[in-house]
């Protein structure tokens, strides 16, 4: 496993992050991931130098499930805490407690300090090495919010704040309200980037450069599309395999299979022939390799054996020619 510092802050971490988003999530009745596999994947992270778990408050049916679950696995596995780099998030409605209430959700200070609490309790922990605002609050002022989560910084129940989904301008505007007011600033960041949906958050990635902000993923392989499973039928739709995404959303030809990003997977997969490498493996290198931030993706494995294979990412060694033509597939100027 490769190693870097995150962003502009004084920890390390391993070069990809392992999602935990699938903990105990139901789809169409089904629990993608149940408590015995979650634990057998974290072990596989452990065992192949991932030291950076990532989840959220919302995470599993019930929510906080994600979280009961990496709690006991670091109690079971007897797992140093300074060892483990963990992340979590708060925003969505929590149903913790069955309907939720007109303050159970929001990034308001009374959502935040009780969604605290519980996080902390679930993971069996005193802090959290980051913590997201999962989205943008339209309603509560950034700076209550941002007064908030530096109280937390400041009583080291977090250790670094990170932002999540949000508009280039959102984030700039959170950036400078710390700066005024003299609060904790965002040091980590967590939007949907991969090569072929690159473009969609310019904007975003560039503050990010700007600033020095760490980027970690979610979706680097586009919804499963760079993993290279899928195929193009003569009339342009996608041909999915039977049980994966692209199968089961009905959106997922018009959001994933775009011109784009067919440009990008066959540039993805000439270079994964040249090197040897999957184009999963491929995917997630380009992002690796970023040079303008630091850029940890954030995989959701479903098997160890496909949690192994993304490691095998970092053994991956991409010329800038290569990495180029990747670039170049999107029709970016840039």
């Amino acid at each position: 496993m490769e190693y870097t510092t995150l962003g502009n802050t004084g920890t390390t971490v391993s070069r990809l992050c392992f999602g935990t988003w699938r903990f105990a999530k139901e789809s169409g009745g089904t629990v993608e991931t149940d408590r015995e596999e979650a634990h057998d994947l974290l072990d596989a992270a452990w065992e192949q130098g991932i030291n950076f778990i990532d989840t959220a408050n919302v995470y599993g049916d019930p929510n906080g499930t994600s979280e009961e679950w990496i709690g006991e696995w670091l109690e079971d596995r007897d797992v140093h805490r300074e060892d483990v780099v963990i992340a979590s998030k708060v925003y969505f409605p929590f149903d913790g407690r069955g309907e939720p209430g007109p303050n159970d959700s929001g990034l308001g200070r009374k959502h935040i300090r009780a969604q605290i609490e519980g996080t902390l309790e679930r993971l069996g922990t005193d802090y959290l090495d980051v913590y997201y605002i999962h989205r943008w609050d339209e309603d509560t002022p950034i700076r209550e919010t941002m007064q908030t989560l530096t109280e937390l910084v400041r009583e080291g129940k977090v250790r670094y704040l990170g932002a999540s989904t949000m508009a280039a301008w959102q984030l700039t505007k959170a950036l400078w309200t710390s700066d005024v007011e003299g609060l904790e600033r965002f040091d980590v960041t967590q939007p949907m980037v991969n090569a072929a949906q690159y473009d969609e958050v310019g904007d975003y990635l560039d503050v990010c450069a700007d600033q020095d902000l760490a980027v970690c993923p979610y979706s680097p392989l586009s919804g499963g599309f760079l993993t290279g499973k899928y195929d193009r039928a003569e009339d342009g739709s996608v041909e999915a395999p039977d049980g994966s995404r692209g199968s089961l959303d009905e959106m997922f030809d018009d959001y994933y299979a775009t011109e784009q990003a067919w440009d990008v997977l066959e540039a993805v997969e000439s270079v994964a022939e040249e090197v040897d490498a999957s184009p999963a493996q491929v995917s997630l290198r380009w992002l690796m390799d970023q040079d303008r931030f630091t850029c940890v993706p954030i995989v959701g494995a479903r098997t160890p054996e496909q949690l192994e294979e993304n490691v095998g990412a970092v053994e991956v060694d991409l010329s800038d020619e290569q990495f180029e033509r990747i670039d170049a597939a999107r029709g970016s100027d840039e």
